[in-house]
């Protein structure tokens, strides 16, 4: 499967291991412009912005470490237009989560949610 490829299933597998988790995923691929954050899902009253990342193994450091500041804060631009154009209700409690997927060849994946993986300033 080529990297590609593997995004996308991870991104497949993230979003059922959310759904299977209450979630509803509300997008998937949102974009601002250039911009983009891989899942949007509520539960309850809070709005999750999802940030995958998969890995094949270990080689190249844990899947969540590639999620660098630049990567955050490209993720908070597309929520802030997100938020601006759907008005979630009063109350609604906004988060960054992110979900890691490590999924060698040949083998299943193995997923992580991490929710409130970081906060903007």
């Amino acid at each position: 499967m080529d990297r590609s490829r593997l995004g996308r299933e991870a991104e497949e597998v993230a979003a059922r291991h959310l759904q299977s988790g209450g979630w509803t995923i509300l997008g998937r691929n949102v974009r601002s412009g250039r911009r983009e954050v891989d899942i949007i899902a509520e539960k309850g009253e809070i709005l999750a912005f999802v940030e995958v990342k998969c890995r094949r193994n270990g080689r190249y450091g844990h899947p969540l470490e590639a999620i660098t500041a630049a990567k955050r804060e490209e993720i908070a631009r597309v929520a802030r237009a997100w938020l601006q154009a759907h008005r979630p209700p009063l109350g609604t409690i906004v988060r960054f989560d992110a979900v890691s997927v490590v999924w060698p060849a040949g083998g299943e994946p193995q997923v992580c949610h991490v929710p409130d993986a970081w906060r903007m300033g």
